[in-house]
């Protein structure tokens, strides 16, 4: 039977960059896959991290930045990008765009999942 889900969970981050989890541990309890809508500043920034998820990124507005030991990829909006299980990445967004975009990781997020570097 479909399972209707109203609302979602605000995720609190560091940054600026708010986290609307639908689908995934937080708000449904679900552990194999999460989707969550993401807005992020101008200029915002995370810890790089090697996470141990598959994430696949839809950004809907501005641009999304996924730096990675071999350069960096610039996705736009109405493009998307894979990052794999065992990457190291960073997102971020540049000083002239932020970005709203939905991610969806498998398994689902968890902050111990995504193994953040230090700040």
């Amino acid at each position: 039977m479909a399972e209707l889900i109203e609302k979602a969970t605000r995720v609190p981050v560091p940054g600026g960059k708010v986290i609307d989890e639908y689908v995934g541990r937080v708000n449904t309890g679900e552990d194999a896959v999460s989707i969550a809508h993401m807005v992020a500043p101008a200029g915002w920034t995370e810890p790089f991290q090697t996470p141990e998820f598959d994430e696949y990124t839809l950004v809907l507005r501005g641009r999304v930045t996924v730096e990675t030991p071999d350069g960096t990829v610039e996705v736009k909006a109405g493009r998307a990008v894979v990052t794999r299980a065992g990457e190291r990445i960073r997102y971020a967004t540049p000083p002239d765009s932020g970005a709203e975009y939905v991610a969806v990781c498998r398994p689902a997020f968890a902050p111990d999942l995504a193994r953040r570097d230090p700040e």
